[in-house]
Formats: structure tokens, sequence, C-alpha cells
């Protein structure tokens, strides 16, 4: 069904999109027809999808952890073309480390990109959005982290854990008014977010090992990019990919939580191998 999806006339915006899942949704996306705002932190970034992409693509270059930036994105988006049919809340940081040696900088970081740069996102489109008139779909880039709990990495739970809330509140408000609200939750992918995450203590000194084992078994963004366009075909409050990956300690998690620990301990010792 999603492979024959017709976006043709459709507007999307994706933050996060000069790399990784961001930028390859924004390319499906403008494939199956949609006018795509290509956002990201990184303006040059932007600007190269949206070259390749064509299609009147546009870019933007905006920091989400700022709301009146994100606003003067909304704002602009809707001034170019009156209505937003898909939002997808994509930007996002990594996060790993030892608690003692997170800083709370950490935190502000981790909490400002992560789920304030969606709760940002949220309120600068969807009041336009409900007042367009017509269907529309928001995709929250969330984590296997914001399902399943990790060690050593708090900050970055906790974040992805509030997306995936938010969204599943957001689509039982918004349902009704014709806006499908739904928590993406990908699992390993190899995209940059490692590279150009923060990490402390051991992982830190771990990092290059970490980054080789996300480079050796990460999934393509790609296929997370096929998921969202079938999400948005066929719309489900949580979307879990790649489900080999995200939905066995998923439903671990929500059999037991208490059962969940030992693996919680261990995934990120298995990562740090390499």
């Amino acid at each position: 069904m999603a492979k024959n999806i017709n976006l043709t006339g459709k507007t999307a915006v994706v933050t996060g999109a000069g790399s990784g899942i961001g930028a390859s949704t924004a390319r499906l996306l403008a494939r199956h027809g949609a006018k795509v705002h290509v956002a990201d932190i990184n303006g040059d970034a932007a600007a190269a999808v949206a070259r390749e992409i064509g299609g009147g693509a546009v870019d933007h270059a905006i920091d989400v952890t700022l709301p009146e930036e994100v606003e003067a994105l909304a704002k602009a988006v809707f001034d170019d073309g009156g209505r937003v049919d898909i939002l997808h809340n994509n930007a996002g940081i990594g996060h790993g480390g030892d608690i003692e040696q997170t800083t709370v900088e950490d935190w502000q970081r981790v909490i400002g990109v992560n789920l304030l740069g969606v709760a940002y996102g949220v309120q600068a489109f969807v009041p336009r959005m409900l007042e367009q008139g017509h269907p529309a779909t928001i995709v929250n880039t969330a984590s296997m982290a914001g399902l399943f709990p990790i060690a050593k990495m708090a900050p970055y739970c906790a974040s992805k854990f509030g997306v995936v809330g938010m969204s599943e509140s957001l689509d039982a408000e918004l349902r009704p008014r014709g806006i499908r609200v739904i928590a993406l939750c990908p699992g390993i992918i190899s995209t940059p977010i490692v590279r150009d995450g923060i990490m402390r203590g051991q992982l830190g000194a771990d990092q290059r090992k970490i980054i080789a084992f996300y480079d050796k078994h990460g999934v393509s963004p790609d296929a997370v990019a096929a998921d969202v366009l079938k999400a948005i075909a066929r719309p489900r409050g949580v979307v879990v990919s790649p489900p080999s990956q995200v939905l066995a300690p998923y439903l671990l998690h929500r059999l037991s939580p208490r059962l969940a620990q030992p693996l919680a301990r261990t995934m990120v010792k298995i990562v740090s191998r390499g």
C-alpha cells in the first residue's frame, strides 16, 4: 500500500533532515510527490538535501531548541503554501554515560533537542494545521529507548519516553479533529547519532567501538523512512522500526519491567564491544 501512496499536492516538513532518518524521509516523501521543507540546524546540510530532492524543495536552517525559530519555520511554510499535510519532528541528539559523569548541561541539551524540540514543533504547527480543514499526519521520532530502558542512557531515555507519551496523548486529543500523531521508535540505525552525540566516561572512551557497532549492525535509515511512509498511509500510534530489533524488548518491558532490567543493563555492554 505504501509503495503506491501518492503525495502529489501535499506539503511535508521534516526537521533534522540534513542527514540520517530525516534526510531519508525527506527524499522518500519527495519521490512520492510531496513538496518537502527540509529543516536542520546545519543549514548547508539542509540545502544539500533540498538540492538533491529538487521539485521545489525548500531548505531551512533552524535550531529546534529555540521556539521562536520553530515558530518562524511554521509561519514561513504556511506563508509559502498555506498547508502542511505531514510534519515529521525528527531532530534529535544522542547521549550515553554514567550518571555521575553526566552534567546538568547534558540533561538540558538532550531534553531541549529531543523532547522540547518536538513540543515546540507541535505548538507552532498544530494550531495552523487545525485551521486548514483537512486531515494531516504528525510523526514524532522517539526511539527504542522510548519503549525500553537502557542503562547509562538516562537523559536520552527520559527524552524519548517523553516523546512517546506526548505523541500518544496528542493522538487521543487530535485524532477526532483530523490529525493523526505517531511515535516513531527506531532501533539501531546507521546514522551519525553516535558519532555526533554526547558520550561521557567509559562510553566516551568506547565511542569508536560503538560507532563501529552501529556501522556493522545498524539498519539503513532508508528502511526507517519506508516505515514512516507506511505509517502515513495507515496510521498507527506507535511504529517500531525495524520490528526485528525493537519488538521483543518492547513486549518484554510491557510484560514485566522487572524481567527487562537485566537486558537493560546488558544492552549497552553489547554495543560497547564494537
